[in-house]
């Protein structure tokens, strides 16, 4: 096996933070609109490690519109396909460029250069590389070669997204590297986790500025 470049191509698939578009999951606790304050907050912290981690090209399959949240310096390609399955092969066929490759979503606002360093050097040494998710998916997927096949078909969003898709991996004869597991942002619980995991990021700043504001609306009414 030919060793890749440790400086791999990063791609971050996403949708624009726009209220009642993105983490939806997150109410009755927080409105559309304050979904959308921490699903921004998410994708910056996101891009910012993604701007701070080695990488030779750097791209954003994006759902919606560019807004004043991204970042110099990294391509945006719209998304494609129905399923998410059909869009993350869509998104690893629209950023290669001929060396390996690492998507990750916006729903780890706790990932840091560091990780995505990792990744690159894994994809060194291995055919791909997985970051297991919490919740049973993952929240990394790094391909040395990116073929959708590896991709289309696999079942998205269930308790063991993150199984199946490293079954396929293996099924089709690639050596897996594994990065650690971390937590996706989907429901109010994980919000409060990644925050107070993660206290330094935007992400936990507007968790908590959010908890204030509620903390003094229920103080108004009780008062």
């Amino acid at each position: 096996m030919t060793p890749a470049p440790a400086e791999a191509d990063l791609v971050v698939i996403a949708k624009e933070p726009a209220p009642g578009r993105v983490k939806t999951r997150l109410s009755p606790r927080y409105t559309p609109g304050e979904a959308a304050v921490l699903a921004e907050a998410a994708l910056r912290d996101t891009l910012a490690a993604v701007t701070a981690a080695p990488a030779g090209r750097r791209t954003l399959a994006l759902s919606g519109t560019p807004g004043p949240w991204l970042p110099a310096g990294v391509a945006v390609v719209a998304q494609r396909g129905g399923g998410l399955d059909e869009r993350l092969a869509a998104a690893f066929d629209d950023a290669y460029a001929g060396r390996p490759l690492v998507l990750i979503g916006m729903d780890t606002p706790q990932v840091t250069p560091a990780f995505l360093a990792e990744a690159g050097r894994a994809l060194a040494r291995r055919d791909a590389v997985l970051g297991p998710a919490s919740d049973g998916g993952f929240w990394l997927l790094g391909l040395r070669r990116p073929d959708a096949r590896l991709l289309r078909g696999v079942p998205m969003s269930t308790p063991r997204t993150g199984e199946a898709q490293l079954a396929r991996l293996h099924a089709a004869g690639l050596t897996v590297g594994l990065l650690p597991e971390l937590t996706d942002v989907d429901v109010p619980a994980d919000a409060d986790a990644v925050a107070d995991l993660a206290p330094a990021t935007r992400f936990a700043a507007a968790v908590r500025a959010l908890r204030a504001a509620r903390a003094g609306r229920e103080g108004a009414v009780s008062a």
